[in-house]
C-alpha cells in the first residue's frame, strides 16, 4: 500500500486537500483556545486557560526582550504569540492518530467533482487525510517566506537607511554577495528545519506502528519525545523570527 496526499487539480493547479484541511483545523483550535482563555477575564480569580495564555504571553515577551527593546518589539507580540501557538498545535496534530482511506476497485474518489490524483505506476493507493500541517514543506516554507518578507518590509519601513547600509557597509561592499546569499538562505533554513523535524517524527511513528504490539513501549517513548520536539521547534521558529526582525529594524548602537 502506497500512501499519497489527497490532491485534486483545479484550474491547472494541484491542491493538497489534507494540507488545506489541517491548516484550517489548526487555525480553529488556536482561535477557540484563545477565545476561551479570554472569555471570562479575571484579575482576582483567573481560570486555568487564562493562566496558561498569560504564561505564553510572558514567554513570548521574554523572547522579544532578548532581541530588541520591548518598546520597539511590542508591536510584534501578537505575531510571536500567534506563531508559537499555531506552530505548536500544528506540530501536535499528527501525533495521536491518522486517517487513511484506500482505493476499492477501480472507482477513483471524487471531491467537489474532481477525481483524486493517482500518479502513474502507483499500486494499491491510499490517501492520508490527517497529519501535522508542519509535516508539509509547502506549509513551513510559506510561513518562513511570510516571516522573512515581513522582516524586510519592517526594516525598510522603520529604518531604511540602516537597512540598506547594512548590505554595503558590513564591513564593505565586497561582502554584498554573501549578504544576498544570506537573504536567500534564511527562508530555506527556517522552513526546512521545521518541516524536517516534524516530517521525520511522523515517519518514525509509521515505522514503529509497523512493528505491531512489540512497538507499543517505543511508541509511548517516541510520542513523549515528539511533544518535546514540537515545543522546541515552535520556540525556535518564533525566536528566529524575532532575531530576523530585530536585525532589520535595530541600529547597531541600539544593540
Amino acid at each position: 500500500m502506497e500512501h499519497l496526499a489527497p490532491k485534486i487539480e483545479v484550474a491547472g493547479i494541484e491542491w493538497d486537500l489534507a494540507a488545506i484541511m489541517m491548516i484550517v483545523i489548526s487555525s480553529l483550535i488556536v482561535f477557540i483556545l484563545a477565545r476561551l482563555a479570554v472569555r471570562n477575564l479575571s484579575v482576582e480569580n483567573p481560570g486555568k486557560l487564562q493562566n496558561f495564555l498569560e504564561w505564553v504571553v510572558e514567554f513570548v515577551q521574554g523572547i522579544i526582550g532578548q532581541n530588541m527593546d520591548m518598546k520597539k518589539g511590542r508591536p510584534y507580540l501578537a505575531l510571536g504569540l500567534t506563531l508559537i501557538l499555531y506552530i505548536f498545535v500544528s506540530n501536535m496534530l499528527g501525533l495521536p492518530f491518522s486517517i487513511v482511506t484506500e482505493l476499492h476497485g477501480n472507482h477513483i474518489p471524487t471531491i467537489f467533482g474532481h477525481e483524486l490524483i493517482i500518479p502513474e505506476g502507483t499500486e494499491h493507493p491510499a490517501w492520508s487525510w490527517w497529519k501535522s500541517p508542519t509535516a508539509d514543506a509547502s506549509m513551513t516554507m510559506a510561513l518562513a517566506l511570510i516571516v522573512i518578507v515581513l522582516s524586510h518590509v519592517e526594516g525598510i519601513r522603520q529604518n531604511a537607511k540602516h537597512y540598506f547600509k547594512h548590505y554595503v557597509n558590513n564591513p564593505n561592499v565586497v561582502f554584498l554577495p554573501i549578504h544576498l546569499i544570506e537573504v536567500v538562505s534564511k527562508p530555506l533554513t527556517l522552513g526546512l528545519r521545521l518541516f524536517g523535524n516534524i516530517f521525520a517524527g511522523e515517519v518514525m511513528i509509521g515505522v514503529i506502528l509497523g512493528m505491531g504490539w512489540i512497538g507499543i513501549p517505543a511508541m509511548l517513548v517516541w510520542q513523549g519525545f515528539s511533544i518535546f520536539v514540537g515545543a522546541i521547534q515552535s520556540f525556535v521558529f518564533t525566536m528566529l523570527t524575532m532575531v530576523y526582525i530585530s536585525q532589520s529594524i535595530v541600529h547597531e548602537e541600539d544593540h
